[in-house]
């Protein structure tokens, strides 16, 4: 398994990076690369394109309905719907999502009532805890805790060094500490978590996002191998999310950037 950072600005895009985008790769026992996308936020479709050509993707998974996380999916619908080479997909691209996935998505493309996207666009609800399969992968939603429904991603499949071990990338979407975040990451190789917040600035917040210590006590909690930190503003301090979780968190710990690829 391959997890590349397209996108990981937080909220809004940065100077540096799209919204959230991730991009997780598997390849199977014949060796075909399957290939997953947890999320397409605000900026992320040009990104993107760098590194695989959208209509080779085999699954989108959107966390929560805010616009920095499923905004570009417009763009992606364009671009399978009218791409002048030909080329089609098979069939349309799955895409699962919280209830109201479909019609949020052709409210914010601009449909007229009674049109669809389901000539490109096949969108499915997720049923919490219930996983998808997806070639060598499966994506099971687990409810977590933000201003509207909202769900991380645990991400099970072949590890890259070792197609015989099975490997877990918990993607934390948006989420305040809460039972769900502990499950989604119990025992993972790695958890891709978001710390949008700040310790001391934002305590009066709760409910939204995390800090960088809420993330590393997260994933102290649930025994997670590896913490990566995403989806930080650009008002951010560069390091004060990590520092945080450092304080907390014993195991390795990395900042995400726009461009990182991670094997598992």
């Amino acid at each position: 398994m391959r997890l590349t950072v397209v996108g990981c600005s937080g909220s809004f895009p940065g100077p540096g990076s799209a919204a959230s985008c991730y991009l997780v790769q598997a390849d199977d026992a014949e060796g075909r690369t399957w290939r997953v996308l947890l999320d397409l936020g605000s900026g992320a479709l040009g990104p993107l394109q760098r590194v695989c050509d959208p209509a080779t993707l085999d699954l989108v998974g959107l966390s929560h309905l805010h616009p920095d996380h499923v905004a570009d999916v417009s763009g992606l619908y364009v671009y399978l719907r009218y791409r002048p080479d030909g080329v089609r997909r098979r069939g349309p691209l799955p895409v699962h999502g919280p209830f109201g996935t479909a019609s949020r998505l052709a409210d914010q493309y601009g449909l007229e009532p009674g049109e669809s996207m389901a000539d490109q666009l096949s969108v499915h609800a997720w049923q919490p805890g219930s996983p998808v399969r997806v070639g060598p992968l499966e994506l099971t939603p687990v409810a977590v805790e933000h201003p509207v429904p909202a769900y991380g991603v645990r991400v099970s499949g072949p590890s890259d060094e070792d197609p015989s071990r099975t490997v877990v990338l918990a993607y934390s979407g948006d989420t305040d500490v809460c039972d769900g975040l502990t499950s989604l990451a119990a025992g993972a190789d790695l958890l891709l978590c978001e710390a949008a917040f700040v310790e001391g600035r934002d305590d009066a917040v709760r409910g939204i996002h995390l800090t960088g210590r809420r993330a590393g006590l997260a994933a102290t909690a649930a025994g997670a191998a590896r913490l990566l930190l995403t989806h930080v503003p650009a008002w951010n301090e560069p390091g004060v999310a990590a520092a945080e979780a450092a304080d907390v968190f014993d195991g390795p710990i990395g900042t995400a950037h726009a461009g990182l690829v991670v094997t598992l």
